[in-house]
């Protein structure tokens, strides 16, 4: 089975835009939550967030600009770094070579509060919010293509916090199908009023208002998360051809597994326990060869026992070092579970885990949380979750190049 490794990263996030930026920040344990500017937000119980401050000026073609909203400017920004990253040039490779393939889920929120108000204030002549929105998902996945000249094999994967997980591991199918070259993960979020009262109506959000405060998953003060913008952009290739053309090799993306939660009620066992064991599989992994599990971290007290109830099924009672550095960013959607990727191959590379920050854990969840500040620690092997509202459960497995 064709291995398939990453050789470029372009992350952008609350705490550090840039790939060096974000890791550096991540291990410091520097956090990017703060009261949310970008709005109004006075009116509304939930008041904090992960914000990307960004000038599109500095970063892209002045013609883009009008053409995009603040997701994909970012969106546009970390593709263009994971490829400088890679040293590779899309447009220098065979036509239809080369794909991208991301995750979204809040996205499109702000382009389509943008046509409300001209709905509103100009008439009907103007496309509806809803139409806007349904297009939107597929717009940075379309951007990124046109801008590099990507033809090949391209989608938009949307499944909440799992999608940046599922993104992947389409990437690696294509990969395998023959494809050479995709770009992968996501970069999500929607932080304006409309997309702001869609989160809330989840329940899930926390109303604290400190941002040391707001986020805390696997602590006994748990009361929902914060929500962020950003993610993670990756060159997905060959690891055989990527070596041939002597690449920087980040590592390989090892192993996927997937399922659904059972409808509520229904007594049935959640899906994440398989989901994980899956990804093992497919990765040809036992438990004790994983050095550490990056969580996915809902901080809502029951699914936060169920998550610990499936790491500690799988890799047994506080065996594994489980590590949550989205407390210093916020859930970003569908570009959560691909910063995590992101931030597993850092941490293989240079032997750290990153720390969950502002976390006492809780007695009752039998874990062993790196929390206070970063552990050094050989990582060879790295277990990504993800768990989207609506019963999506994703699993990725990250090793050290072989």
């Amino acid at each position: 089975m064709t291995a398939v490794a990453v050789t470029g990263i372009g992350a952008i996030a609350p705490n550090g835009k840039g790939t060096d930026a974000y890791w550096k920040s991540t291990v410091e344990g520097t956090g990017g939550i703060t009261a949310l500017s970008r709005f109004d937000a006075s009116r509304y119980p939930a008041k904090v967030a992960g914000e990307v401050p960004f000038d599109p000026a500095a970063h892209l073609p002045s013609r883009l600009i009008p053409q995009t909203d603040h997701m994909t400017r970012l969106a546009l920004t970390a593709a263009a770094w994971a490829l400088d990253d890679a040293g590779v040039q899309p447009s220098e490779l065979p036509e239809f070579s080369t794909g991208v393939i991301t995750a979204s889920s809040a996205g499109g929120f702000e382009f389509g509060q943008r046509e409300l108000e001209r709905l509103w204030s100009k008439g009907p002549e103007y496309v509806s919010a809803y139409q806007s929105y349904a297009w939107f998902y597929a717009v940075n996945t379309g951007q990124i293509s046109i801008r590099h000249g990507m033809r090949g094999p391209s989608g938009v994967v949307v499944s909440d916090q799992a999608g940046g997980l599922d993104a992947i591991a389409q990437a690696r199918r294509q990969l395998r199908k023959g494809t050479k070259l995709i770009v992968s993960g996501g970069v999500d979020g929607s932080l304006c009023p409309w997309g702001w009262v869609a989160q809330m109506a989840g329940n899930r959000m926390s109303t604290s208002q400190d941002p040391d405060a707001a986020y805390l998953p696997f602590d006994s003060k748990a009361d929902g998360h914060v929500p962020g913008e950003g993610g993670a952009l990756l060159v997905m290739e060959d690891l055989a051809s990527a070596r041939q053309r002597g690449a920087e090799i980040y590592g390989e993306i090892a192993g996927y597994g997937a399922t659904m939660d059972p409808k509520p009620g229904s007594a049935r066992e959640p899906g994440l326990r398989r989901a994980i064991t899956t990804a093992l599989d497919d990765a040809g992994v036992s438990p004790d060869e994983v050095d550490v599990v990056f969580a996915d971290a809902a901080a809502v007290p029951e699914l936060d026992r169920l998550e610990v109830e499936a790491i500690n099924a799988v890799f047994g009672a506080g065996r594994v070092p489980v590590t949550a550095p989205k407390t210093m960013t916020g859930r970003l959607a569908g570009g959560a579970g691909a910063l995590d990727v992101a931030a597993a191959l850092l941490s293989i590379r240079d032997g750290v885990i990153p720390p969950t920050v502002n976390v006492c854990r809780a007695p009752e969840y039998d874990i062993d949380l790196v929390s206070g500040e970063a552990r050094p620690a050989r990582v060879r092997t790295a277990v990504v979750l993800g768990r989207g509202q609506g019963g999506f459960n994703s699993a990725v497995v990250v090793r050290a190049a072989r």
